[in-house]
C-alpha cells in the first residue's frame, strides 16, 4: 500500500488544508454564528453579506468560513494576507473593484488574513472604500478586533466571535474524517483507540488544524500491521502532538475537582499548592477564562472585605488574559492565584446575602418604610413619602440612627465582619456608629 497516496493525491496538500470545509453544511462548530437561521448563515445562502471581522482563536474556522463565501457568493472575490501586503496591494484592489462596480455592477469581497498585522494607515486606506460600498471587507484576527481594528472601520463591520471546538465537535471531526474517503483517511483502515482519540481532542485545545496535523502525523508515522491496519494508541498520539497525556476530563469529575482543589487551596491560604492546581488546569487545555471566572467568585466569597483589592485584582486578571492571550496570560494568572490565596480572608459578605435571602423568601415583608420612600414626585408628600427621613450629611461624621430595614427586621443583622485584613477597620465603624459589637 502506498500510504502517501492513499491520503493525498498531493503529496504536498496537508490533511487539514485538504478536508477544510467547502459548504455551510460540512462546517463544524460555531452554531451560535452559523446554526439554523442565523443572521450569517442567512446572509450567505442568500449572497447578502456585508462588511464583518471573524476574531477567535487558530483553528476556529475562520478562514474557513471566508473561503465559504468565496464559493457561494457571485461577487468578485479578492484574497489577501496582511502579513505580506500593503497600501498598495489595498489601492489595487480597490481601482479594480471600482471598475467592476461601474462597468458592470459587480460587487468585490475582499478577504484579508490577520487583519490586525495591518498599522493604521493601511486600515485607513479601506475606510472610503467600505464606506461607499465599492468592497465588502471581511477581516479575520486572532487578537481582540476592539484593540486592534481602528474604530472607523469597526463600526462599519459586523463582529462575528469564533470560539474553540468542544470536546463533541472535535470528536466528530475525527470520526468524518477517518470515515471519508475522497478528502479524508477513509481509505486507509485506521484503528485509533479511545485513549489516544482523548488525548488527541485534548491538547488540541479546541484547534480544529491542530487535531488534525497531530493525526496525520501519526498515521504517516505507523506501519500498517500484517492485516494492513494502522493502529494509533495513546504513544502514537503522544508523539505525534509531543506532549504527554495524564488523566484528565474537562467535562467529568476531573474537571470539578481540578478547580474545586485550586478555590479550596486559596481558601486554605496555601500559594504553593494553588500554583500547582493553576497548572495543572493550564496544561490540561481548561479555558482561562473558566479558570478567572471562579477566581473572581473566589475573591467576594472566601476574601471579601477583609482585602478589597482582592476583586479589582480577580476582574483585571480577566480583562488582562483575555486581552494578553496565552502562554503569557499564565503569569497573570499565577499573580492573582498568589494575591488570593496570601490575602486575608473572610466570608462575611458571602453567610449575609445568604442570610438576608433566607429572610426575603420565608418572612412577611411590610413594606418599604415611609420615610425610605421616594419623595422626588408630585403627590409623594400628600401619601406620607420620604417624611422624617434624615439625610446623614447633615449629620456630624456624616451618620444618624434611623431604621433602614423593614418593620419586622428592625434589629437584624446580616453582615458580622471579622477582625481580619480590612474588614477590622470596617468592623471598627459599625461598632462606632450603631454600637452593635462589642
Amino acid at each position: 500500500m502506498d500510504l502517501f497516496s492513499s491520503i493525498n493525491k498531493d503529496k504536498n496538500q496537508p490533511l487539514a488544508a485538504k478536508f477544510r470545509p467547502k459548504t455551510l453544511d460540512d462546517f463544524i462548530g460555531q452554531k451560535h454564528i452559523i446554526g439554523e437561521g442565523s443572521l450569517l448563515r442567512r446572509a450567505i445562502l442568500a449572497d447578502r453579506i456585508s462588511s464583518m471581522i471573524f476574531y477567535g482563536p487558530p483553528g476556529t474556522g475562520k478562514t474557513t468560513l471566508a473561503n465559504i463565501i468565496a464559493n457561494t457568493t457571485k461577487c468578485q472575490f479578492e484574497k489577501i494576507n496582511a502579513v505580506t501586503s500593503g497600501v498598495g496591494d489595498i489601492r489595487n484592489i480597490i481601482e479594480k473593484a471600482k471598475e467592476l462596480k461601474n462597468m458592470y455592477g459587480n460587487k468585490t469581497v475582499l478577504f484579508i488574513d490577520e487583519i490586525h498585522r495591518f498599522n493604521k494607515s493601511q486600515q485607513d486606506a479601506l475606510l472610503p472604500a467600505v464606506e461607499d460600498g465599492t468592497i465588502i471587507l471581511i477581516g479575520a484576527t486572532t487578537e481582540n478586533p476592539y484593540f486592534e481594528v481602528n474604530s472607523p472601520l469597526i463600526s462599519r463591520c459586523i463582529i462575528f466571535q469564533l470560539y474553540p471546538l468542544e470536546d463533541t465537535e472535535l470528536r466528530q471531526l475525527i470520526e468524518k474524517v477517518l470515515q471519508d474517503k475522497e478528502r479524508g483517511l477513509g481509505n486507509l483502515e485506521i484503528e485509533l483507540d479511545e485513549d489516544g482519540k482523548k488525548h488527541l481532542i485534548l491538547v488540541s485545545g479546541g484547534d480544529a488544524r491542530v487535531l488534525l496535523n497531530g493525526l496525520e502525523l501519526a498515521v504517516l508515522t505507523t506501519p500498517p500491521d500484517e492485516n494492513g491496519k494502522i493502529k494509533i494508541s495513546l504513544k502514537e498520539i503522544e508523539q505525534s502532538v509531543q506532549k504527554k497525556g495524564f488523566v484528565y476530563d474537562k467535562s467529568g469529575d476531573n474537571h470539578y475537582d481540578t478547580i474545586s482543589a485550586l478555590i479550596k487551596s486559596i481558601r486554605g491560604s496555601d500559594p504553593d499548592a494553588a500554583l500547582y492546581w493553576l497548572a495543572r488546569l493550564l496544561e490540561s487545555g481548561e479555558d482561562p477564562k473558566f479558570i478567572v471566572r471562579r477566581l473572581i467568585i473566589s475573591a467576594s466569597e472566601d476574601i471579601g472585605n477583609a482585602d478589597p483589592n482582592a476583586l479589582n485584582i480577580a476582574v483585571s486578571t480577566f480583562h488582562g488574559v483575555n486581552f494578553i492571550g496565552m502562554p503569557e496570560g499564565r503569569i497573570i494568572l499565577a499573580q492573582c492565584v498568589t494575591y488570593l490565596a496570601t490575602a486575608p480572608k473572610s466570608n462575611a459578605s458571602y453567610i449575609g446575602i445568604n442570610e438576608a435571602l433566607r429572610d426575603v423568601k420565608g418572612k412577611r415583608f411590610n413594606g418599604v418604610p415611609n420615610h425610605l420612600k421616594d419623595a422626588h414626585y408630585k403627590g409623594a408628600k400628600e401619601l406620607g413619602h420620604g417624611i422624617d427621613y434624615k439625610y446623614p450629611h447633615s449629620y456630624g461624621g456624616n451618620y444618624v440612627i434611623q431604621q433602614y430595614l423593614p418593620q419586622g427586621l428592625e434589629n437584624q443583622r446580616y453582615y458580622k465582619p471579622t477582625e481580619n485584613g480590612y474588614e477590622g477597620k470596617i468592623k471598627e465603624y459599625i461598632k462606632k456608629t450603631k454600637g452593635l459589637w462589642e
